[in-house]
Parts: C-alpha cells; sequence; structure tokens
C-alpha cells in the first residue's frame, strides 16, 4: 500500500465565509431576477388569484348562512299564516249568528222583540208604533 497523501482543508472560518460569500452572490442573483417584470406580473396574478378564491370562499359561506335564515324565516312565516288560518276559522264559528242570539238569550236575557215591540222613527221627527 502506498503513502496516502492528504489535501489540508481550510480552516473552519474560512470555509463558513465562503459559504457566506456564496449565499450572498445567490441571494443578490435572486433578488435581481425578482424585480424583473414577468416575475413580478406572475407574483401579482397569482395575488390576485389567491384573493380571487378568498372571495369566492366567503361568497359561498354568506351564501349558505343567508340560505339559512331564508329558510327559517319562511318556516315562521308558514306557522304564523297556520295559526292566522286557524284564528279566521274560529273567529267565523264565534261570530256565527245563531252562537250570538242564543248568547244573548242566555247570558244576557235578551229575546228577539214581537211585532208590537218594534217602533218605526221616522226622519221627521214623529214615531209610529208599526201595526202593519
Amino acid at each position: 500500500m502506498g503513502a496516502r497523501t492528504t489535501v489540508p482543508s481550510p480552516p473552519r472560518h474560512q470555509r463558513f465565509r465562503d459559504t457566506a460569500l456564496i449565499g450572498l452572490r445567490l441571494s443578490r442573483q435572486i433578488f435581481t431576477a425578482l424585480w424583473q417584470a414577468p416575475v413580478l406580473i406572475t407574483f401579482g396574478l397569482v395575488f390576485f388569484l389567491a384573493a380571487s378564491a378568498i372571495g369566492v370562499v366567503f361568497a359561498s359561506h354568506q351564501n349558505r348562512v343567508l340560505f339559512n335564515d331564508l329558510s327559517n324565516l319562511q318556516e315562521e312565516r308558514d306557522g304564523y299564516q297556520r295559526e292566522w288560518s286557524q284564528l279566521l276559522l274560529e273567529q267565523s264559528a264565534l261570530s256565527a249568528q245563531s252562537r250570538v242570539e242564543q248568547f244573548a238569550i242566555r247570558e244576557l236575557g235578551m229575546a228577539v222583540p214581537g211585532r208590537e215591540d218594534i217602533v218605526i222613527v221616522p226622519v221627521g221627527g214623529r214615531y209610529q208604533r208599526a201595526t202593519q
């Protein structure tokens, strides 16, 4: 076996400095490339695309929330319509002529007047009994 020769490695701080200089040169190249018009246009379009996507998500969410509110309000309206129709039926039942007449006779002691009890008052001021 032959003698092995080793190349001495540069000191540690020299390697660090060389790596830092390479990184600095590379970052300068990247930053100068980033300020070119096609790259700026691409970044602008990506920004507007992302903003548009977020806007679509927000609008979809608002649409769902408003649709749920609309459904709840329509259910509430239907309940009020059912209650209103039931109240109309109850009102017509309570205000039927025969029921009112029976209530007047039973509770208030009223009676339908006879023919001799009816008095017609003319517009002129004198009244007369209905004997016709």
